[in-house]
């Protein structure tokens, strides 16, 4: 797959304004809650709908934990440092601009949960939506990274559904004019002559 010919700074754009909006929301939620404390966000509109409940995750999405705490920190950094590389690679290898913004934002998730991990051994999640009698009783928790890369992945269906079929990744071969000369013009005015 040849190196793309985009851009990447929107990637990383992307990456640096959700991964800052990431972290500055855990931080306020970490200073300004107490773990397991719910607060109602628009409660005389949604109820109980839509909350902010601060729990700390140590398993991966969802809250699945396939090690304990510890060996769920080890195992989580090295697979989240290993998708960092390889979605930077995908990036250098974008064929369009869609996959660029994608990666941008799945760089943002992966990284923001990736500092957690790194700090403080599970990732802070604080988003908390109902969805009545939906599959389960309420959505699992989740944080602004999650978020990033919920987009980016539907982003990335998009442009596997309807984009990619339109862009060839090949690279076209540049043909450039040649221009003729004397000799050149006078070979095929000599070889039209014989027929």
């Amino acid at each position: 797959m040849p190196r793309t010919h985009l851009s990447v700074k929107p990637a990383f754009l992307i990456m640096l304004v959700v991964l800052v909006l990431d972290q500055l929301t855990k931080l306020l939620i970490r200073m300004n809650m107490e773990l397991y404390q719910s607060i109602p966000v628009l409660k005389s509109i949604f109820g109980d709908t839509f909350m902010l409940t601060y729990v700390e995750n140590t398993g991966a999405a969802f809250s699945l934990s396939p090690f304990t705490p510890a060996g769920n920190r080890i195992f989580f950094i090295v697979v989240s440092i290993l998708a960092v590389i390889f979605v930077l690679w995908l990036l250098y290898h974008s064929a369009h601009r869609i996959q660029v913004i994608a990666f941008g934002f799945v760089l943002a998730g992966a990284l923001g949960n990736l500092i957690d991990r790194i700090r403080f051994g599970g990732v802070t999640d604080f988003i908390d939506c109902d969805f009545p009698d939906f599959i389960m009783q309420r959505w699992p928790i989740f944080n602004v990274a999650d978020s990033a890369i919920f987009i980016a992945m539907t982003l990335i269906i998009i442009d596997m559904i309807f984009i990619h079929e339109r862009v060839s990744p090949s690279v076209q071969p540049l043909v450039l004019p040649v221009e003729e000369t004397d000799t050149q013009v006078n070979s095929i005015d000599s070889s039209n002559k014989e027929i």
